[in-house]
């Protein structure tokens, strides 16, 4: 299946540094300029459209952890797969698969991206990141995050933005009209990257080790 484009320059990573750019954030990457689908612009959210994202957003934001399998789409045209697990609020870890190294964690204050073949650890604050709203404890399509939302009978388009915390990057997430299940979102960054994650497999209210979100700060601080 290949991912619906999301209607703007590019779905991209929370941050402009190379590794968060090919391999972050609930982000399967998908540049406009690779591969593009012929989608109208979405409307600016009128109230109908925003109370009926809203019940949408409530009923996914209900939903504290989730567990799936992945497949990531880069900006290069690049394509890497693995498993992500979510817990509400701000919590999110991506294994990918082998041979790739990488592995992203937020742990509701930060996220790390580690290689772990080179031993790189690459840090931010979640608070700068669009993946911040896709994580909140309640989607809030009343604040001025909501850039627009266009409705269609097989999928809902909720695009999100907060220029004052993290600039003109944006998080556009795809739900199922009928269920609410999410179902991929795609993260654009300031150059116009687009990251595209598509999320099959998907399994809610489940358990976590202790450590799933653990970021081992003490390790980061020793690289630096």
């Amino acid at each position: 299946m290949i991912p619906r484009k999301a209607p703007f320059r590019a779905l991209g990573s929370f941050a402009r540094s190379s590794a968060v750019a090919s391999m972050v954030g609930m982000g399967f990457v998908l540049s406009a300029a690779n591969f593009a689908l012929p989608t109208p612009a979405l409307a600016q959210a009128g109230p109908a459209g925003v109370n009926a994202a809203q019940d949408i957003a409530n009923r996914f934001s209900s939903v504290k952890t989730l567990t799936g399998s992945f497949v990531q789409f880069g900006p290069r045209g690049d394509q890497t797969g693995g498993t992500f697990y979510i817990e509400r609020p701000g919590k999110i870890r991506f294994n990918y698969n082998k041979p790739s190294p990488i592995r992203v964690i937020s742990d509701g204050k930060s996220v790390v991206v580690n290689n772990r073949k080179l031993d790189t650890w690459d840090l931010y604050p979640l608070s700068k990141t669009p993946l911040k709203l896709l994580l909140s404890d309640q989607i809030d399509l009343s604040a001025k995050s909501v850039k627009s939302v266009k409705q269609e009978p097989d999928m809902t388009t909720i695009v999100l933005g907060d220029k004052s915390i993290f600039g003109n990057s944006t998080i556009s997430m795809m739900f199922d009209p009928k269920t609410s299940d999410l179902r991929q979102w795609t993260i654009t960054d300031a150059q116009g990257l687009d990251t595209t994650v598509m999320i099959t497999d998907v399994r809610t209210g489940v358990r976590f080790a202790d450590d799933m979100f653990k970021i081992d700060y003490t390790r980061i601080a020793m690289k630096r």
